[in-house]
C-alpha cells in the first residue's frame, strides 16, 4: 500500500507531510512525498527552487520524475536540505520540478499516479496561504502553493487538500482563513511529532517547526522570519483541516492564472500581474544585498550579548518564542553558522529551549 502526499509549498511542508503520515497511516510504511526543492537563502543561496538539472545521483522513477535519494546533492553553489531528509526519514522524496510550469507538475502527478497506483493522495499545506486570493497584503510566498494548486486539479484523480497548522506561516491570519476550512482531520500530539524529532533538530523551517511546538503543547506568541512577523501559537495551531480543492482553486486567482504554464518564468509573470510581485524577485534581492554583507565569526560572548539584546527588544513586542532561524537573521548568522548558534544556545541556555522553538522568558 502506497500513500501519495504532495508538499503543496516545499521546504517545511515536506517536514509536515512525514508528519501526517504517521499520524494518518500509521506503520503502513513509507510514502512518497512529491516536493520542491525549494529553500530559504538561508539554505539555499541560490534564488527560487532547483530543478532536476541542479542535482547529481537522482534517480528516475518515471520519464518525468525523479527520486532525492541520500546520496543526491544539489550543484555548488545550491543547497537542498533534501538529501539529509531521505537519510533520516523512511520516505521517498519525488522532486516537484517547476521549471515547465503547471503542465509539467501536472504530467509528473498523473505519471506517478499512474506508476504508484497509491492508496490516496494528499495535497497538505502549512499555514493555509494555499487559499490566497493574491492580493491580501499581509501574502508573502503564494507561487509555490498555487502553482502545485494548480497542476493537482488538472489531474483526473481524487486529491484531498489538507491544511495544517492554519495562520502558522505568518501570511494569513487564522481568522482570515476560518471561514474556508472545513472539517478536522486531526490534531496533532507529541506521538505524532516523535518520528520527526531528530530532524526537528537541525531542519530551519519555520511554519513545520510551530506545528510541531504547538503538537507538544507550546502555546505563546511566536516571532519568525527576517522581518519579524508575530505568530500567535493556539490551540487551533496543531489541527488539520480537510478544504474543498474546488473552493480553493475558485478563491486562488494565481492558482487559476497558472494553470496553463508552461516554465516559471510564465509563471513568475503571472505571479507579477496578480499578486504585484514574484517572490523570487524578492530572493534574488535579497541574495545581492547577502553578498555584500560581512559575515565574520562572532566569538562566544558578543553572540550571547547581541542575544541579550534582541531578546529584551522581543519582550517589547510581547514575544514568548521564536526560531533559531529568526535570531540567526537577526545576528546577521549566515547558515553555516546557524548549527553551530543553535548549538551554543542550547548549552548555553538549555532552559529556554521549547523544541524546536527558542522561549523567550517574560523576565530577563
Amino acid at each position: 500500500m502506497k500513500r501519495l502526499i504532495v508538499a503543496a509549498g516545499g521546504g517545511g511542508d515536506a517536514v509536515a507531510c512525514a508528519m501526517l503520515h504517521a499520524a494518518l497511516y500509521g506503520n503502513e510504511g513509507q510514502a512518497v512525498i512529491l516536493t520542491y526543492a525549494w529553500e530559504r537563502l538561508v539554505v539555499d543561496p541560490v534564488p527560487g527552487p532547483r530543478g532536476a538539472a541542479d542535482f547529481t545521483g537522482l534517480e528516475q522513477i518515471t520519464p518525468a520524475v525523479r527520486a532525492v535519494p541520500p546520496g543526491a546533492s544539489p550543484l555548488a553553489p545550491a543547497g537542498s536540505t533534501l538529501p539529509r531528509l531521505a537519510a533520516e526519514l523512511p520516505h521517498s522524496f519525488a522532486l516537484i520540478d517547476p521549471y515547465q510550469g503547471a503542465r509539467g507538475i501536472t504530467r509528473q502527478l498523473e505519471e506517478l499516479v499512474d506508476h504508484l497506483a497509491p492508496e490516496s493522495i494528499d495535497l497538505l499545506d502549512v499555514g493555509g496561504d494555499i487559499l490566497a486570493r493574491g492580493d491580501e497584503p499581509t501574502l508573502k510566498s503564494p507561487l509555490a502553493d498555487a502553482l502545485t494548486l494548480a497542476a493537482c486539479c488538472q489531474v483526473g484523480s481524487p486529491i484531498r487538500l489538507l491544511v495544517a497548522g492554519p495562520g502558522l506561516d505568518g501570511e494569513l491570519p487564522f481568522d482570515d482563513l476560518r471561514g474556508m476550512l472545513g472539517p478536522i482531520v486531526h490534531t496533532f500530539t507529541p506521538t505524532d511529532v516523535q518520528p520527526i524529532s531528530s530532524v526537528l533538530e537541525w531542519h530551519p523551517s519555520e511554519a513545520t517547526g510551530m506545528l510541531a511546538a504547538t503538537a507538544r503543547g507550546v502555546r505563546g506568541t511566536c516571532e519568525i522570519r527576517d522581518s519579524g512577523l508575530l505568530v500567535p501559537l493556539t490551540d487551533e495551531s496543531p489541527r488539520v483541516h480537510e478544504v474543498d480543492l474546488d473552493d480553493a482553486v475558485s478563491r486562488n486567482q494565481l492558482a487559476r492564472a497558472v494553470m496553463a504554464s508552461e516554465s516559471l518564468d510564465q509563471v513568475e509573470q503571472h505571479s507579477r500581474e496578480v499578486c504585484g510581485y514574484s517572490e523570487i524577485d524578492y530572493e534574488r534581492n535579497k541574495a545581492a544585498w547577502l553578498k555584500e554583507q560581512p559575515h565574520a565569526v562572532p566569538n562566544r560572548a558578543t553572540i550571547l550579548a547581541k542575544l541579550d539584546q534582541f531578546q529584551a527588544e522581543a519582550r517589547k513586542r510581547g514575544v514568548s518564542h521564536t526560531t533559531f532561524r529568526r535570531i540567526a537573521e537577526a545576528l546577521n548568522l549566515n547558515n553555516s553558522q546557524l548549527d553551530a548558534l543553535r548549538q551554543l544556545l542550547l548549552d548555553s541556555r538549555p532552559k529556554q529551549c521549547a523544541a524546536p522553538l527558542w522561549h523567550i522568558p517574560a523576565e530577563a
